[in-house]
């Protein structure tokens, strides 16, 4: 079964930006893009080098209980532009129902303006599993056993 994520305009969203949408058949994200506020349509945001902004999508959503929407960076975005997520990937609960934003960060050399309607971000609509914690004395041992980051090999 296909889940159904209810998408509604936040109050003063251009109606003409586009829902989030697969932009191909074998995708699995769904393509999301900047609503901007009236007073920054013509102009963009800017994003300087280092800094982070919240975009906003003009989106509220409600997602089927037992899913989560995951928000992930465009690599194109990311490689082009070095424009990508501070927070990836984003999780928006099903139990949430505010504004959609999307926090951008600049990882680049130069500012980045942001223009109303781009595609900013892509969605993935994914199943959640609630795991349930147990505290226990000791734990089951493993081949890796206790080694950290960059045990397993280089890197």
């Amino acid at each position: 079964m296909t889940p159904v994520v209810q998408v509604v305009l936040t109050e003063g969203a251009d109606p003409e930006i586009a829902l989030p949408s697969y932009e191909t058949t074998g995708a699995a994200g769904a393509d999301i893009r900047a609503n901007l506020a009236d007073k920054d349509r013509r102009v963009g945001l800017e994003l300087a080098p280092g800094a982070r902004l919240l975009v906003p999508t003009g989106l509220r959503l409600a997602i089927p209980q037992g899913f989560e929407v995951q928000v992930r960076p465009r690599s194109g975005l990311a490689l082009k532009r070095g424009i990508t997520l501070a927070n990836s990937p984003g999780t928006i609960d099903s139990d949430y129902r505010g504004p959609l934003g999307v926090i951008l960060i600049n990882l680049g050399n130069a500012p980045y303006v942001i223009a109303h309607g781009e595609r900013i971000a892509q969605l993935i609509v994914a199943p959640v599993v609630q795991g349930q914690f147990q505290q226990v004395e000791t734990l089951d041992q493993t081949s890796r056993g206790v080694g950290g980051f960059g045990s397993t090999g280089r890197g």
